[in-house]
């Protein structure tokens, strides 16, 4: 297979000549990370309560400190100064529409329409000095989701890794369910479904057998089901187990099957049905009280993020939440304001994003779980400074925003998060970082750290080539 990234492109700190490397893989051959060893399958459960419990006593509380991530993924690109960032002094058509309201965290503003949010803040960590160089929607998902940039060729299996297709190789998970679940509602309107060509969602060069579960049902809806978890009528588990013992004992023979995928996937969908009632329930969403249900939203994006705690409740490492395909075609879909930025943030974005959030929050604090799952925030960049300026082919209208890397917003909460903090900070356009400025590889190590997967972890490339998983280092004013 050829090399998935050109070396201009490749991080130096994966590069075999980089001293660095040499010493990280050497340390991992040799299996020592001064508590224990460390293989290409990561840190067994006792290593990283070890690991978790030494850090804590050298007064890092952060690390491994989340047993899962929920990652809502704002798809479209927020406009982070009518959002988390805002510019209440620049002019008028840098500024916008909107006003900041104040916070209960001394001194920090947020977007008015963001009210929920904003008595909540003394548990987020807000980062507005994020940039990459990426104007284009589908590659830009890369940066977020793996931390790396996008390959040159943009092939599913040329793609770096999805974090969670990362924690479900290093063996994450302690549940039938899948590790790695995407939640992608498809509504019934004429939007294009963008999100199915974002890079960087999938497995990646690591093949399709660390692919997420996809679900593009609609959780608002009464019909909503993830598949078929129940038994066939007429199938009971003894007959599902004679038939899969015939099937290992053909491999036993020596009858080798040329479909390892398939047999991977068919033991994840046996594990599944034969699991115990409550992990089969977690996509049964009618269990859940009609308050509970309404406090989330009663619409896509709602029902989505209530689904994605009812999967970390139950031992999943990892949900991708991305905004469901709404808005009008042609005109402002998704976060992507191009048209109508101030109407359709105000009306149909950031109201359901505020309740859904702040909904997570409190349900997560509730239930003791916010401590031990880590939620962020993010869209795959920001948007243009001046309002109806042009930044990419899409452009923008008089009352929009058009796409814009340079600098933008993401927002932490939960399993090792400091709250109540701000870091980085933009410069007085919001165009580009005034200080500390942040690559999603920055944000993602940060992400792996507090989900316990060391900066010394390795795992092989498609090429065989022992490669950092987080080359990188987190961003220590983050956490606690």
């Amino acid at each position: 297979m050829a090399t998935l990234y050109s070396p201009a492109s490749y991080p130096a700190v994966n590069n075999p000549s980089c001293d660095q490397f040499r010493r990280a893989t050497k340390l991992t051959r040799r299996g020592a990370l001064g508590l224990g060893s460390l293989g290409l399958l990561g840190l067994s459960l006792p290593q990283l309560l070890a690991r978790r419990a030494e850090a804590s006593a050298e007064g890092d509380r952060s690390f491994g400190r989340a047993k899962s991530c929920i990652l809502l993924f704002m798809w479209g690109g927020p406009a982070h100064q009518d959002t988390w960032d805002m510019k209440p002094d620049a002019p008028a058509e840098i500024r916008g529409q909107f006003k900041p309201i104040s916070t209960n965290v001394p001194g920090l503003q947020i977007c008015e329409h963001f009210p929920q949010l904003a008595q909540r803040c003394d548990k987020l960590a807000i980062v507005r000095s994020m940039t990459h160089s990426n104007v284009d929607h589908t590659p830009s998902t890369h940066f977020l989701l793996t931390g790396q940039p996008p390959p040159p060729v943009n092939e599913r299996r040329m793609h770096w890794p999805h974090m969670g297709a990362i924690l479900s190789r290093l063996g994450r998970g302690r549940s039938a369910l899948p590790p790695f679940v995407s939640m992608r509602p498809k509504l019934e309107n004429d939007v294009p479904r963008f999100v199915e060509e974002s890079q960087g969602q999938f497995g990646g060069w690591m093949g399709p057998v660390y692919d997420p579960l996809t679900i593009d049902a609609d959780p608002s809806k009464p019909e909503y089901r993830v598949g078929e978890l129940t038994l066939q009528e007429g199938l009971t588990k003894s007959r599902l187990d004679e038939r899969r013992a015939l099937r290992q004992g053909l491999d036993g023979a020596g009858v080798a099957s040329p479909f390892a995928v398939q047999d991977a996937n068919l033991q994840k969908a046996y594990d599944l049905l034969t699991a115990a009632a409550d992990q089969r329930s977690a996509f049964d969403l009618s269990q859940e009280p009609a308050k509970v249900r309404e406090r989330y939203g009663l619409n896509p994006h709602g029902q989505s993020v209530l689904q994605a705690r009812r999967l970390v409740e139950r031992g999943v490492p990892l949900v991708t939440v991305f905004w469901p395909n709404d808005g009008i075609k042609n005109v402002s879909v998704y976060w992507d304001t191009h048209s109508r930025n101030f109407i359709d943030l105000k009306d149909r974005l950031m109201p359901v994003a505020d309740q859904a959030f702040s909904a997570l929050l409190d349900d997560l604090g509730e239930r003791g779980m916010l401590d031990e799952t880590l939620v962020l925030w993010t869209g795959e960049f920001g948007r243009t400074p001046r309002i109806g300026q042009r930044n990419s082919d899409a452009g923008a209208g008089a009352d929009g925003r058009d796409h814009w890397p340079g600098c933008f917003t993401s927002v932490l909460a939960g399993g090792g998060i400091q709250g109540g903090t701000v870091y980085g900070k933009s410069d007085k356009h919001a165009a580009y970082p005034a200080a500390d400025p942040v690559a999603p590889l920055d944000l993602v190590a940060t992400v792996y750290h507090a989900l316990g997967v060391p900066e010394s972890q390795t795992m092989p490339d498609a090429n065989s080539r022992p490669v950092f998983v987080r080359p990188s280092k987190a961003i220590r004013e983050l956490l606690t």
